[in-house]
């Protein structure tokens, strides 16, 4: 009975065991940060760099949740954000933190959808569970 209940509380797990973070100093997530820091520069201004709240990757998909700093580890100034038609500040919003779903192919890791200053949970979507379940285990 205990090797049952094992094995089912194994299975059950299966999903949130299946991806795993990039340490600090890797490649891998040094190539992950440099493929999101162009969507935020746009955004906020150049340079940044992240504070990772959670990264986590599973094949060749990824999930980042970042927030973003000026690189001496200052907070971003909002009046220092370009002013472009169309977008929106993301002080305005929830602030400089950034939500990337992320894929790899043969050229390197793409940003497929992003969020800076999001105030809702976008990545909970039920339409994104079949691709991201493995990178979206707490809400897939």
């Amino acid at each position: 009975m205990r090797i049952l209940l094992f094995l089912l509380a194994v299975l059950a797990a299966g999903p949130a065991l299946s991806w795993e973070t990039p340490q600090r100093g890797t490649t891998l997530r040094a190539t992950l940060m440099d493929a999101v820091r162009p969507h935020a520069e746009w955004v906020l201004g150049a340079p940044v760099v992240f504070r990772v709240d959670d990264l986590r990757v599973s094949g060749d998909l990824a999930f980042a949740n970042l927030h973003a700093l000026r690189p001496n580890g200052a907070p971003i100034d909002p009046a220092s954000i370009p002013r472009r038609p169309g977008v929106d500040n993301p002080f305005d919003w929830d602030g400089p933190q950034i939500q990337a779903l992320l894929v790899h192919s043969g050229a390197g890791w793409s940003v497929m959808h992003h969020e800076i200053g999001a105030t809702d949970v976008w990545w909970a979507d039920p339409a994104l569970c079949p691709q991201w379940r493995f990178v979206l285990t707490d809400t897939c």
